[in-house]
């Protein structure tokens, strides 16, 4: 029989994968898999067990959230022999499973993992780290991490939306200097920045651009300017909240590489956990590093 790992993770969402426990495991031995199966732990469990499991596996599924999907990949990409990963989301958002197309029915997702096609994906290199879909720094990055898990499954976006509200007449500013694909280079001060290679974030669609490729080599970066005044505040928050880039506002671009450099430490997320502060980072994309179970249709190139 062919070998699957089955990690997931028994605290994220609202506990959507539980009652369901069975009937995916029974999914999955019917197509043909002998499979382990790991609850996770601890933070970074994931990790560890599947960088270090020594078993020959033909598969490794998860359950979870983002934060669980990116413990998952960062272990695959510290693992000598990679394998395809299927995902069934169970968490608060799952934006990466949003941008895919992976359905968020469990038995769907379920049956996706194993009878469906594996996708190549870009990966992120964060320093030395990996991401998935997103490394952001400023305001609101900190509220996924920084919320409450009981709080998350029981009131589900309302959740960061009402954390975020505590602070947006607090915000950080900073200084930076990037350097993108060779020698470009901005000098400004943001409130915000992200590198992603999703169409969703914070479960919002559209504030990214359009046209987003999941394996070609290349990140969508947006950086958000420092507002001057009450005014420029309203006409960046009505771009968000319309889905659109402001030009005045805001820089857009892809690039495979990206250096950031700063005069202080600054906090970064990474697929929505805490990914360290640093006054230098260097984000690479990993072309086509990971490869994820998808439906037989590859998700669409729009």
């Amino acid at each position: 029989m062919k070998k699957m790992l089955f990690v997931y993770n028994p605290n994220s969402g609202r506990g959507l994968l539980k009652p369901k426990l069975s009937d995916v495991l029974d999914i999955f031995v019917k197509s043909g898999y002998e499979v382990t199966v790991y609850p996770t732990q601890k933070y970074h469990d994931a990790v560890e067990k599947i960088q270090n499991d020594k078993e020959d596996y033909d598969l490794v599924v998860c359950s979870g959230g983002d934060g669980t999907l990116d413990e998952v990949v960062t272990g695959m990409q510290l693992r000598k022999k990679q394998v395809p990963v299927g995902y069934i989301p169970a968490g608060t958002t799952n934006d990466f499973a949003t941008s895919l197309n992976i359905s968020k029915d469990i038995l769907e997702a379920a049956d996706a993992a194993v009878n469906g096609v594996p996708f190549p994906c870009d990966v992120g290199m964060f320093n030395t780290d990996y991401f998935i879909y997103i490394a952001a720094f400023g305001v609101f990055t900190d509220v996924s991490y920084e919320t409450k898990q009981s709080m998350k499954n029981i009131l589900g976006h309302l959740a960061y939306v009402l954390e975020g509200a505590k602070r947006i007449f607090n915000i950080p500013s900073y200084r930076l200097k990037i350097t993108y694909n060779g020698n470009h280079v901005i000098e400004d001060e943001f409130i915000f920045g992200m590198v992603t290679n999703s169409r969703s974030v914070g479960g919002f669609k559209g504030i990214i651009g359009r046209d987003v490729v999941f394996d070609d080599g290349e990140f969508e970066v947006t950086l958000v300017k420092t507002p001057k005044n009450a005014m420029e505040l309203n006409e960046l928050l009505g771009a968000i909240v319309m889905g659109q880039i402001n030009s005045d506002r805001m820089y857009s671009f892809r690039s495979g590489a990206i250096k950031f450099e700063s005069a202080e430490e600054i906090p970064w997320t990474l697929d929505g956990e805490f990914g360290g502060a640093y006054d230098e980072v260097v984000i690479r994309n990993k072309k086509q590093s990971l490869r994820i179970m998808v439906k037989k249709e590859t998700p669409e190139k729009k």
